[in-house]
């Protein structure tokens, strides 16, 4: 994996907005520290629904990016819908909201990153989108975009590093 500060000192002259750094407000939750993947968005509030069908579903070394409002309110990932996603496949999730059962998510070998814990689990109502531009903290992530996550932060690409233009 290409370090984040490595494609920020590559990009730090590029204007054209290719390079997008989340801000520095998420914690780790998983096992690993350091992640990347295309990725796949789902966008719910509070209801982990589009959450439970997308890690149930094969991940093939994506990341999952859950556009969850920010809520502080509900955990959007607990530690039966963590092994899911490390069972099949996913290769990280990235949750604006609070996920829970910390004790369950350290150990998965998989990626994990949210704001903040929380107890409270959601209530199912069937809400939520998948697959489309999402917003996390400020910071557009589209489908298909390459997220890189490691000790220094997140950042998003439109592409794999090292397959734009003209790269060595």
């Amino acid at each position: 994996m290409t370090p984040t500060c490595d494609l920020c000192d590559r990009y730090k002259s590029d204007t054209s907005g290719a390079l997008r750094v989340l801000p520095p407000v998420f914690h780790d939750y998983g096992g690993r520290v350091e992640f990347f993947g295309p990725v796949f968005t789902v966008k719910c509030y509070e209801d982990n629904t589009p959450v439970k069908a997308a890690v149930e579903s094969p991940g093939h070394g994506r990341v999952l990016v859950v556009d969850g409002g920010a809520s502080l309110r509900r955990a959007l990932l607990g530690g039966l819908l963590g092994a899911a996603a490390a069972r099949n496949g996913w290769a990280g999730v990235v949750v604006d909201g609070c996920v829970r059962d910390i004790a369950e998510l350290k150990p998965l070998p998989i990626g994990i990153r949210a704001l903040a814990l929380i107890p409270l689990p959601t209530e199912r109502k069937a809400e939520g989108l998948r697959d489309l531009p999402v917003q996390v903290q400020g910071v557009w992530v589209r489908p298909g975009d390459w997220l890189y996550a490691d000790a220094d932060g997140m950042v998003v690409l439109p592409h794999e590093a090292g397959t734009e233009a003209g790269a060595a």
